[in-house]
């Protein structure tokens, strides 16, 4: 795996940042967030649509409810992180691109089947009808099965060396395990209707949620930084970053599910509470899991400080997460 050389896009207009160059810049020389922020989703979207191919389709409506599940919105909050930690590691943009879409198959397989009648059972995603809805349960088990795959040949199929692919596929496949996603969810099931206490709810939640945020910004640095004695401490940073940033969306979420609307939601709010589920919001009181979401959110901060300017994409993504909290819930 290649661990001191600089990997660049040869794209005119493309930096070795991963993202645009002078374009991304105000007068200060400061990286402008909503420019790279925009034009990377936009980039990792249109690679979607080309390993997403509809003519692939035949006579089922399989990649119709592929794409769908994929390329109809959503904050590309994984994706952007996974670019933002490529920035750091000097990351080419055309190799982001697809480990962002990657991110994307498989955050979207999870999102599937948590929709499913057996599991969260709704109706709405991303402010539009569930897969199961749309295209029948079936299709839509069979559409995060084969989501799941298509990420793991994305990476595969990766322009870099053999243990760089290697080391992205287990990444990946780890955040989704029995000790990521699919053991989180299994948790989050065996709590219905029970009285926990707060640090199950935190420990379900860092696998549930938090295992593919992990991945999501070591896969932007493992693209091009073996992880390794020489970048124990990169990796420890981006560790400790990914952890609290990864708590914080979710306790975020849990207090949107009790006080937002659909419209802001893009889902069924109150679905927790009608389904008796614990969350830290249930269990804290909005006010406290509000401030819990900030205090993650400043431990994040604080994690990436000795990385320097180089980490200045994974800080806006805490400005953008802080801001978007104070917009959808405002203290009382």
């Amino acid at each position: 795996m290649q661990t001191g050389s600089k990997l660049h896009d040869d794209r005119p207009g493309v930096s070795a940042l991963g993202g645009l160059g002078a374009q991304a810049r105000g007068a200060s020389g400061r990286l402008l967030p909503e420019i790279w922020m925009q034009d990377g989703a936009k980039r990792v979207e249109q690679a979607l649509a080309r390993l997403l191919c509809a003519e692939d389709d035949g006579e089922t409506e399989l990649m119709a409810a592929m794409r769908y599940a994929t390329l109809h919105g959503g904050k590309r909050t994984r994706t952007l992180l996974c670019l933002a930690a490529g920035a750091l590691a000097d990351t080419p943009a055309h190799m982001l691109d697809d480990v962002g879409a990657a991110i994307e198959m498989m955050h979207a397989c999870t999102l599937v089947h948590d929709d499913l009648p057996a599991m969260d059972d709704d109706v709405l995603r991303r402010g539009l009808p569930t897969v199961h809805v749309k295209f029948g349960e079936a299709t839509a088990i069979l559409v995060g099965d084969a989501l799941q795959a298509h990420a793991f040949l994305t990476l595969a199929s990766l322009d870099a060396p053999g243990d760089n692919r290697i080391a992205l596929v287990r990444e990946l496949a780890q955040a989704v395990s029995a000790e990521g996603a699919a053991g989180g969810q299994a948790m989050d099931l065996s709590l219905v209707g029970k009285h926990v206490e707060l640090d199950r709810i935190v420990a379900m939640h860092r696998m549930k949620t938090g295992a593919l945020v992990r991945a999501s910004v070591r896969m932007g640095a493992l693209c091009a930084i073996a992880e390794d004695a020489a970048h124990a401490a990169l990796y420890c940073a981006l560790d400790r970053y990914s952890a609290c940033f990864g708590l914080a969306l979710q306790v975020v979420d849990d207090i949107l599910d009790a006080t937002a609307d659909t419209a802001t939601l893009g889902k069924t709010p109150g679905k927790d509470a009608a389904a008796q589920k614990p969350t830290c919001a249930s269990i804290m009181g909005l006010q406290a899991a509000r401030q819990f979401a900030l205090d993650l959110l400043r431990d994040a901060e604080e994690a990436i400080a000795p990385l320097g300017p180089r980490a200045e994409r994974l800080a806006q993504m805490l400005q953008r997460a802080n801001a978007y909290l104070f917009k959808h819930a405002p203290c009382a």
